[in-house]
């Protein structure tokens, strides 16, 4: 494998453009629009679970598209016109460079600078960086197919969001090593995956104690 300059400088200049789209506080914009202040409402977290206890369905929805906007548009953006226009389209490299991108995305969403690095817990950029990086025809599409699936039945049968967002989180890690397993830039990727595992955990430390000690909030689709 030869990491070059060049390869060093866009992904550095992709990771920094994603944070900036993931810094966006969708949940804060919308729920100033509805007279709430998700910091301090609920859990405190600007994130799509919060919307929806805090502010209702809508809010919730409108939280939720708002947050896999700001991850679709750099992540595609690297991935279509600069990987596959520019640059020339190279499998590996691509996903590699739309990874990073949506890592900065992430890393901007959970850890926004102008909000005293205080930010949601990365579930629903983390879904707009799974299907933006990795949906195709292949193997891709059929992993996001069961993901969604495995999400919708713990979080049906349990009503906790928590539980479900923490083991559809390791798509990543698990779609590498069976996708890129023979890459050059394997190991690489598998750093970043097991970044964005590896954050969701501590982001749901809280979650997972509660989850331990049975005191998890649930979540109602009646409200």
């Amino acid at each position: 494998m030869i990491i070059t300059s060049e390869m060093i400088l866009f992904a550095s200049i992709f990771l920094v453009v994603g944070y900036l789209f993931g810094s966006f506080p969708t949940g804060v914009f919308v729920g100033k629009k509805g007279g709430h202040d998700l910091q301090s409402e609920g859990s405190g977290n600007i994130g799509t679970t919060n919307a929806l206890r805090t502010m209702g369905k809508r809010a919730a929805l409108i939280t939720f598209l708002g947050d896999l906007a700001k991850a679709f548009i750099p992540t595609l953006c690297v991935r279509f016109i600069y990987c596959g226009c520019v640059k020339g389209y190279d499998a590996d490299l691509t996903y590699l460079f739309t990874l990073i991108t949506g890592l900065g995305v992430f890393l901007g969403h959970i850890f926004p600078f102008y909000l005293k690095f205080k930010g949601g817990k990365g579930i629903a950029v983390s879904a707009a960086i799974i299907i933006a990086s990795s949906a195709d025809l292949g193997i891709g599409m059929w992993m996001i197919f069961i993901g969604i699936a495995l999400f919708a039945a713990i979080v049906a049968i349990t009503k906790y969001v928590s539980l479900g967002s923490l083991v559809v989180m390791w798509y990543f890690p698990i779609y590498v090593y069976l996708k890129f397993i023979e890459s050059p830039y394997f190991w690489i990727m598998m750093v970043v995956a097991l970044i964005f595992v590896s954050l969701i955990y501590i982001k749901h430390a809280g979650n997972i104690k509660r989850l331990v000690t049975g005191t998890e909030s649930k979540v109602s689709f009646k409200k």
